[in-house]
């Protein structure tokens, strides 16, 4: 299997993931379980294959600085690597703001905006839900355990 079609398939599979977290999310498999492990889950797996291959291949550069880092990426295999590094991220993510503000009482209206942006530019969605989740909790932890949010 190319690059290419690899990069389409893994740009796919998340959408279905994405579709839940927004236009389902109290459907509970959804974001406890379809987006995080399933979908999330075979894009690790799909990154753990891939970036053994890129190392394996002889994959030149590094993390030591932007120069090795441009090298590393400069290989289609490990800029694949990186992307779906993205794509499982951002839906991990995805699914933490979800189950978190559903556990807060946050109106899902409130928290699509951010999925949107979780999506497309992931810090960016994360620290507008950040900044939503303090607004309507009053307080900056994110410790889902404490039960002092």
């Amino acid at each position: 299997m190319n690059n290419d079609l690899i990069f389409s398939i893994a740009n796919v599979s998340v959408l279905p993931g994405w579709a839940l977290l927004i236009f389902a999310p109290r459907w509970r498999p959804g974001p406890t379980v379809v987006a995080p492990l399933i979908i999330a889950g075979l894009l690790c797996a799909l990154y753990a294959f891939l970036f053994a291959s890129g190392l394996l291949g002889g994959a030149e550069g590094g993390f030591g600085s932007l120069e090795d880092l441009a090298q590393l990426f400069s290989n289609p295999t490990m800029l694949l690597v990186g992307w779906v590094h993205f794509l499982a991220f951002d839906l991990f993510v995805g699914a933490w703001e979800v189950r978190d503000a559903s556990r807060l009482g946050i109106s899902h209206w409130l928290v699509i905006p951010c999925l949107l942006l979780t999506f497309m530019a992931g810090p960016v969605g994360l620290l507008l839900y950040l900044i939503l989740r303090s607004a309507k909790s009053k307080a900056l932890s994110v410790d889902s355990a404490s039960g002092e949010d």
